[in-house]
Order: structure tokens, then sequence, then C-alpha cells
């Protein structure tokens, strides 16, 4: 147990401010947010706990078996309790040192505190009266069933003159938004995050082209270089990955969710690795590929140009006003021009690169988005269409809400690739070969931020790098 960072603590106490001052514009209410639940391996292994990111995101507290409960009243004023863990000295021995009610009150800057035992007899008493009641739909199984026993036991003291909420409200709405732009506190430890994650990058093309002069016993395998990550994730001070580590080499990496497995990494091949850490409850996320042997092949370098072209495109497309859309657009054109000039997309099919758009051809070989927001979740919560703009048809003829207005504080990534499948009628240097490029950036006042820019990405920088 290690006492919180003072600037977190301040953060999620204006956090929690500003989700009153939301509620008090409703009328005022109670909302309710527990943590996330431990979860059972097998047999009396648990999986390694990790907090609920909303919870964490207003409280900064990680102990399991927590719950918050913020009442607000109509003028904004708000009074928060926490219900948490008492300590426990036998238990303790075992799971490590907690900070009970009255440490967690003291340290955390709750108004109150209470064992987390007596939720089903305090949380009728907190709800009796309110105007509403905030909760979180559909996160955590069994949760709801909870909410209904509270809202009856406030509903079994009518005659006393005691009112239950008349309205719901689904908390993530409210705090979807909020995260969904990031303050310095959080993008400080986003920023440490992402070098931890590129170092862990550069040291895995290191380890790849050491092998090529001592190579491990088994020869080098797709886990050898996983093994490399996790340790630069663990001595970086990370505290676990953000997602399953991707190491993909060869025709591996055409499958778009691999993970590291026993696969030799082949000299003449690519690998492709989508690996980041996790750092204080925030996630990075950085894709690279590189050649096994050190020096890209004709083919190789060919796509590559053709992947990095579109990203860097992608970038320039990232800035205040602009779309969250607008990336993916600017990297498709220059995949579907590229893969008109290499043959992999016959013109007899799709003349140009609007015909290539238009009629979906790319998806062959590019069958996912350029981007997604990230924050405390790899794939982090906010809303992708514009809030408050109608349905409306779409240039490649859906029908759905324009995509979000870029503004400062929104980070995502832009991550374009190529996959190419070995067929018939694909020309054939190209088979199995499957590109990725992907960093995390924050919308700036001025264009972006490229928070993972110190791994190698450009092919001189990359074969430089492997060289040395």
């Amino acid at each position: 147990m290690s006492d919180p960072d003072p600037r977190l603590l301040q953060r999620c106490a204006q956090r929690r401010a500003e989700l009153a001052a939301r509620i008090a514009q409703a009328g005022g209410g109670v909302a309710v947010l527990a943590t996330a639940p431990e979860l059972m391996r097998n047999r009396d292994a648990d999986y390694p706990y990790r907090h609920d990111s909303y919870f964490y995101y207003l409280t900064g507290f990680t102990e399991p078996q927590s719950m918050l409960v913020l009442a607000v009243r109509a003028d904004g004023s708000h009074h928060a309790t926490l219900l948490c863990r008492p300590r426990d000295a036998e238990r303790e021995i075992w799971d490590g040192v907690r900070f009970g009610p009255d440490g967690a009150r003291e340290r955390f800057g709750f108004d109150a505190a209470l064992p987390i035992e007596q939720a089903d007899a305090a949380l009728p008493e907190l709800l009796a009266d309110a105007p509403s009641l905030w909760w979180p739909f559909a996160l955590q199984p069994g949760f709801e069933t909870r909410v209904q026993q509270w809202l009856a036991a406030v509903r079994a003291q009518a005659r006393s003159g005691r009112r239950c909420p008349a309205l719901q409200y689904d908390l993530c709405a409210v705090l979807d938004e909020m995260r969904l732009f990031k303050d310095e506190v959080e993008l400080d430890t986003m920023r440490r995050a992402a070098l931890i994650s590129a170092d862990a990058h550069r040291r895995a093309m290191r380890a790849a082209a050491a092998a090529r002069t001592a190579p491990p016993a088994a020869g080098l395998r797709e886990y050898h270089l996983e093994a490399e990550l996790l340790w630069a994730f663990r001595h970086g001070g990370a505290q676990a990955p953000a997602y399953g580590s991707i190491v993909a080499g060869g025709a591996n990496a055409c499958i778009l969710h691999y993970r590291a497995g026993d696969a030799p990494l082949r000299a003449g091949e690519l690998c492709l690795i989508d690996a980041a850490c996790e750092l204080d409850g925030y996630a990075s996320d950085i894709t690279r590929t590189f050649p096994v042997d050190g020096v890209f092949s004709g083919a190789q370098r060919e796509l590559y140009a053709i992947v990095l072209e579109s990203q860097q495109a992608a970038l320039r497309a990232v800035r205040p006003g602009a779309r969250f859309d607008d990336p993916h657009q600017a990297a498709l054109r220059v995949l579907a021009q590229g893969m008109l000039d290499t043959g992999l997309i016959a013109r007899d099919v799709a003349p140009d690169v609007d015909a290539v758009l238009a009629s979906g051809a790319y998806r062959r070989f590019y069958m996912h988005r350029t981007s997604h927001w990230i924050g405390m979740d790899v794939h982090d919560c906010g809303d992708y269409g514009e809030p408050g703009e109608a349905v409306a048809e779409q240039p490649d003829g859906s029908r759905r809400v324009p995509s979000r207005v870029l503004r400062a504080g929104m980070a995502l990534t832009i991550e374009p690739g190529i996959y190419v499948r070995a067929a018939d009628d694909v020309p054939a240097a190209f088979h199995d070969i499957g590109i990725r490029i992907e960093d995390d950036v924050v919308v700036q006042p001025d264009g972006c931020e490229v928070l993972t820019a110190d791994a190698p990405k450009s092919i001189e920088a990359i074969e430089e790098w492997m060289r040395d």
C-alpha cells in the first residue's frame, strides 16, 4: 500500500465536483458506482486485480470491494461517501495492507467512509428522497439486481413519508463525455506510459537483431520477443500490459488479433508487434513492423512505405475542428492508391482511387478503422458521433450521425495497415506480408502531439537501430 499522488487526488475531487454540477443541472440526485469485482482464474487462484476505470477516475482508489456514493443537491453541493473493506489483520497477512474506511477517508479526501458490508443497509438511506439515481447501466453483471433491492427497500418506507427516486440515468453517458478530454495529469501519465512502451519496442527490435549472431537455443520465436516486451514494461515501472501482446511473424501478421505464440521468426520475414503497457491506470498502444533480419526486402519496403505514407497523411488530418473520420479517410486514399500502384487491386476492378473507395475493394487488404479513442482503457470510452447532430447520409452511402469533431485534449490512435494473404490473383512478391504502424496522439490547439514517437518508425530508423 502506498500513499496516493496528491495531484491525482486533487483531480479526482475536481472530477466529482464536475459530475455533481452535471447532476445538479438535472435537479440533483445520487450517483452510485462500484469498482470491478475480483475474478477467479481457477480454484484458489485469482486473475490479477484491475480496478474499474470509471471508479478510479472519480476516486483514485484501487482496492477491490469498494463503492462510491455521491449525493448531489440541486445547487451542486455534494457529499462523497466511500464504502470499502475494513482493516483485517488476518486477511492483510495474506493479501496486503488495506486503507480501511478511516484511512481511505483521511488520505483520499472523502466526506465519509463506511465498511462495504454496510452497503445494503446504507444505500436505501442515502437514496431515500433523492429525485434521481445515477448508476452505470449494463456495466457489471448483478449490479442491477442490487440497485432494485435498494430501491425496493426505499419503497418499503413509503408509509413513513420516504420517497423513492423517480428517475434513473446512465452514469456512463456523463462520465464518457468527461473522460474523452484528458487533463494534464492524465497526459503526463500517458506520456510516461508511451515512453516505456516505445522502449519495449526498441528492445524487441534489438533482440531480433542480436539473434542473428547469438540465437536462442531453440531459434528466435515470437514468445522470445514477447518476453522482452514484458520485461521492459515492468522494468519501466508499468503495472501490466495494456492488452494481450501481439507478436506475429510472417503470415501471422495478417491475423489482426493474433497473440504471441511459439512460431519461429525467420530471416527474410517481417515481424508485427502490437504491444504496450498500462501505467497507473492509463494505457498506451503501439504497433511497429520490422524485418526480422534488420533489412526490408524490395516488396516489404514498397508496402511499408505505402502504410507509412498513409499514417503520415492521417496524422496531418488530426487537428481541432476536423472530424474523427478525417484521418481514416486520409489514410484510405493513400492506401487505395498504393494498392492500385502495386497491383494488389487490378485496374479493371477499380480504375482509380475513387472507384476503389466507392466499391470497398480496399477492404480485402485493409479491413479495420484507422483510429479509436485511448486513455484509461486501450479502447477508451467516448461517443464517436457528434452530440446534437442528426443522422445523415455519409460518403459511403450509410446513414449515421456525423463523426465527432476533434477538440484539444482528445486522445486517439492512428493505425493504418495492409494485410496481404497469399492468393492466385495477388502478386507473389507480396504474399503473406502484414504491416501495421500505430501511434498514440493527443489533439493540441495547433495540430497533434505524437506520444509514441520514440519507437523507431521510418525504414531508415528501423534498419539503423537494428544494425547498430
